[in-house]
């Protein structure tokens, strides 16, 4: 069997799991008696060894195999986990993680057998199993359990079998009517084999397959739970057909993985009603009671009425169904740039109708309807890329746990905001920026305990980020209680290592002499460790966030703290722009940065510093001569007013001067390519709908 056409689906589920099994490990750390924990980690342990030996990953089915196994021992209460457990299961995930990230590169598990964890694997199950009495008592209650999890049992003795299916008086109310019109009724037991890894979809094709040919009247376990594969390698059916038993049991045995079935036709005089049990569920409501067969209505397997527990009611608010597909981002992309060539078109047309002066009403009337679907497409397509920033946030607490104990600190990571969406785009790129950030904070800002403890502060250091959306920016916050920067010795290392001279040094405001930590190849660090040190880390932060035309600040207090405020737009693709006349030549500026638009008199310009400012509403704001910057004439005489558009970036205003305003047009974005990657000052360029290329600023590389 050729299974490198799974490959992608394999690597998406294990990447899944992983990360499932680093958090409730995590959870598991602070809370060992956690049961759902326990069960979600065996589940998540079994299904990855399921899907390795699927694949022929030998080595990563045994390791997770030896995992699953201790974590059976956790469930049946044979051992309990220890704190230094953890640090090996931890271990265990890490070589986990190892095959995958080999098997991404090269299809190909590697050699390594990883024997020292699997030895430790097995450490823990020794080191506890002396448990005596307790052990033993615990024994018998591990064999009861399905290896399911929480699945629920529809016998005693975890078996479930057509004959001891409990009957809702409703259901039986229609079983005996389809008996009045001569129907057939068939109970069937399926067994499917212990190897199978999708059960619930072999289940699902079971359903299928019979609803073709009748209507399911009832299941054990419940519909929803054999959707959730909470249940073992076998379910009963109750089955209303005109076929034959034998026809039946074909269907069943068609299925693939389906090790056989028990299929014989149910007598209703001995079944048993759901009101024998020892606690009777009230009667199921009358509107909720099934369809007579005389009006058959094929019901997909989550619709059928549930049994068992259930009392026959369907679970409320539950999704019947995974609503979800996979999408390869490369075909969004294609979406993307479709979407974005359709609304150049549309512009186009708009163009081309201002032109020519057509005032006809109806053309207008749909020129204006276009322009409203564009926009509405364009935002769906936004919203089918939009992922929460939590697939990035999720590896931190880990990491930090991992950093306690290199750095022999005590830290605690605060997380919110990560439902926040942002474009996939976006997502992918800010993952290191935002770790090289909770490294330094960790590494650089929290104190030694002993300092703490001086400075009166919890023995217990706080990192924290914090994601929120801010008009059409999403702002994240990273920060710490600690010692905050000291920006008198950030301007001694610059000066030391020739950044500034100390002439230019003495000018620099306590901000400028922070904002030199950006500076490539600059640390504070007294010595290179493993976490940080390099001089690299910050200057790549800046770098990357201002690639994906972002910015990145910080606010600090000596003693108190940092924190470190990244600014990024939702999306990279489509925006809203300002368009503007410079020279000869038209520009966009990105509206996300612009805050207004002043009129300015040549008289209101003053000289700070021989350098041109404005004094707008009682604030001193510098202005750029956008002429100047770009190497162009302007088309102003110098005693005409100027058009001035003011930005921000970080905590200070500038104003930017420009020949002439357009307007607002909704522009896309187009990439120049690596020739033009030097000019910082130009991110990209449009199409306008009379089909000239527009440049776009950016206004931070300006300012």
């Amino acid at each position: 069997m050729d299974v490198s056409q799974y490959l992608s689906v394999f690597l998406d589920e294990a990447k899944e799991h992983l990360q499932s099994l680093n958090d409730n490990i995590m959870v598991l750390e602070q809370d060992p008696e956690n049961e759902d924990c326990i069960n979600e980690i065996f589940r998540s342990a079994h299904s990855m060894k399921g899907m390795a030996g699927t694949m022929g990953y030998t080595r990563m089915q045994n390791l997770t195999h030896d995992m699953e196994d201790v974590f059976s021992d956790v469930r049946g209460g044979k051992i309990k986990i220890k704190s230094a457990d953890i640090d090996v299961l931890l271990q265990c995930l890490d070589a986990i993680q190892e095959y995958v990230d080999n098997i991404t590169e090269n299809q190909d598990e590697g050699t390594e057998e990883h024997q020292n964890i699997i030895k430790a694997l097995a450490d823990i199950r020794n080191g506890a199993s002396g448990g005596g009495a307790d052990a033993a008592d615990a024994a018998p209650a591990a064999e009861a359990a399905p290896s399911g999890g929480d699945a629920p049992a529809a016998g005693a003795d975890g078996s479930s079998d057509y004959r001891a299916i409990k009957l809702d008086p409703s259901v039986k109310s229609t079983l005996e009517e389809a008996v009045s019109q001569g129907k057939k009724i068939y109970g069937v037991t399926v067994h499917i084999q212990e190897s199978c890894i999708l059960k619930a979809a072999r289940g699902f094709l079971v359903f299928k397959g019979l609803e073709e040919i009748g209507e399911i009247a009832v299941s054990d376990p419940s519909t929803q739970d054999i959707e959730d594969e909470k249940f073992d390698f076998t379910f009963s059916l109750i089955v209303i057909t005109d076929e034959s038993k034998e026809k039946v049991e074909e269907i069943v045995k068609a299925v693939s993985e389906v090790e056989g079935c028990e299929c014989g036709e149910f007598d209703l005089n001995s079944a048993k009603s759901a009101e024998d049990k020892e606690e009777a569920p009230a009667p199921a409501p009358a509107a909720e009671a099934p369809k007579p067969a005389a009006e058959p209505a094929k019901q997909t397997p989550a619709a059928a009425p549930a049994a068992g527990g259930a009392g026959g009611k369907k679970p409320v608010g539950k999704p019947v169904v995974n609503r979800t597909v996979r999408v390869d981002i490369e075909k969004l992309d294609v979406l993307m740039n479709l979407v974005s060539e359709l609304i150049i078109a549309k512009n186009s047309l708009i163009s081309a109708a201002n032109t020519s002066g057509v005032s006809n009403g109806n053309v207008n009337e749909q020129i204006e309807y276009l322009e409203s679907v564009t926009t509405n497409l364009h935002e769906s397509v936004m919203k089918v890329r939009m992922v929460p920033i939590e697939s990035v946030l999720q590896k931190f607490p880990r990491m930090i746990r991992d950093l306690n104990k290199t750095l022999n600190k005590k830290m605690e990571l605060t997380m919110t905001g990560e439902d926040t969406e942002m474009d996939r785009t976006v997502v992918d790129e800010i993952g290191d920026p935002l770790m090289h950030l909770i490294r330094n904070s960790a590494d650089h800002g929290i104190e030694s305990a002993e300092l703490r403890a001086q400075r009166g502060k919890p023995e217990v250091g706080q990192i924290f980020l914090h994601a929120f959306q801010d008009g059409n920016s999403v702002v994240i916050e990273v920060g710490d209680d600690g010692n905050g920067i000291d920006a008198e010795a950030v301007k001694n290392k610059a000066i030391e290592k020739g950044v500034v001279t100390p002439d230019q040094a003495a000018l620099l405001t306590e901000k400028q002499c922070v904002e030199l930590l950006f500076h490539p190849g600059f640390s504070t660090a007294k010595q290179v460790s493993e976490i940080s040190g390099r001089g690299v880390g910050l200057d790549v932060v800046k770098s990357k966030v201002e690639s994906l035309s972002g910015e990145v600040t910080v606010r600090t207090k000596l003693g108190e703290g940092s924190t470190w405020v990244i600014r990024l737009p939702l999306t990279l693709a489509i925006i809203q722009a300002l368009m503007v006349i410079i020279g000869e030549e038209k520009y966009a500026i990105p509206l996300d940065s612009i805050q207004s638009i002043e009129d300015v008199s040549p008289s209101d310009i003053k000289l700070v510093e021989n350098k041109e400012v404005i004094n707008l509403r009682g604030s001193v704001t510098p202005i750029i001569r956008l002429n100047e910057v770009l190497d162009t004439e302007s088309t102003k005489s110098p005693d005409e007013d100027m058009v001035v558009v003011i930005t921000r970036k970080g905590d200070q205003s500038y104003g930017l001067v420009i020949d002439e305003l357009m307007g607002q047009q909704e522009i896309v974005i187009k990439p120049l390519g690596k020739y033009t990657a030097k000019c910082k000052l130009i991110s990209g360029a449009t199409i306008l709908g009379d089909g000239e290329i527009a440049l776009i600023l950016d206004t931070n590389s300006v300012i």
